[in-house]
């Protein structure tokens, strides 16, 4: 969400009507999240001057790491040196340290082309947006969920209940620190969240949502504390329910 808002702005800063602005002093403390659109706190340090040059050797970029050798266009200036300059700012701030982590495995690869083709500015701000929008869509769609065995058969649907919130076992990234609470597309994920972790024996999925709609799915340990609610349903691995029945 941080990464996507970022780019989002920095598209609108690269297309702006006052021309390409670049942020001078380009760090994370400059920026906060207000209702999960990312801004700006000080604009003191923007500028729309873009470097001037006669020839393509006046129009080097560089970075403590790295150097991107660009052209010199025919008015004089180094051509799009403010939109580079912002996103190679935000992969070194933001997309190296958010990117690799949380994300379904399945949807990692599309992030780290990001990554990779942001890191050597081979991508502009346009193509990164396209990128982040097209991570956004699998996302929200479920469609990166295609081809994976169907796992909910495994388990029986107890309707008219939920669990009791109560401390259970960790995992990662949970959106609670009392136990596991995760982010799904539905319950048939859920399942195969619940066969990857050894301490998981049912899940339900809450009435909570993400930012992008997808609701978030608690699991549990076992099944106790029990909870009537007509509109909740638990799904309970069957070998787990075989043996409490015992």
């Amino acid at each position: 969400q941080i990464c996507l808002s970022l780019v989002k702005l920095l598209f609108y800063l690269a297309h702006s009507p006052l021309g390409s602005v670049v942020l001078l002093d380009f760090q994370p403390r400059q920026f906060v999240m207000v209702d999960g659109n990312l801004k700006v706190t000080d604009i003191d340090d923007a500028s729309t001057e873009e470097l001037s040059c006669k020839e393509d050797k006046d129009c080097t970029l560089d970075f403590p790491t790295k150097s991107f050798p660009l052209k010199c266009s025919a008015v004089g200036k180094c051509e799009g040196i403010n939109e580079k300059k912002n996103l190679f700012n935000a992969y070194r701030y933001f997309f190296t340290y958010l990117l690799p982590h949380s994300a379904p495995p399945a949807l990692r690869p599309f992030l780290n082309d990001i990554l990779n083709a942001t890191g050597d500015l081979r991508y502009g701000i346009n193509e990164t947006l396209q990128a982040f929008e097209k991570v956004l869509h699998l996302y929200k769609s479920g469609l990166y969920l295609q081809k994976r065995p169907l796992l909910l058969k495994d388990y029986i649907s107890l309707k008219g209940f939920r669990m009791a919130e109560r401390e259970d076992y960790k995992c990662w990234p949970s959106y609670s620190h009392l136990g596991c609470l995760l982010s799904v597309h539905g319950a048939e994920e859920a399942a195969a969240i619940c066969n990857s972790q050894s301490q998981c024996q049912s899940f339900i999925i809450t009435q909570q949502r993400t930012w992008t709609g997808r609701p978030l799915a608690s699991f549990q340990s076992s099944l106790t504390d029990l909870v009537p609610d007509a509109n909740a349903v638990v799904y309970i691995k069957q070998s787990t329910s075989s043996e409490e029945r015992l």
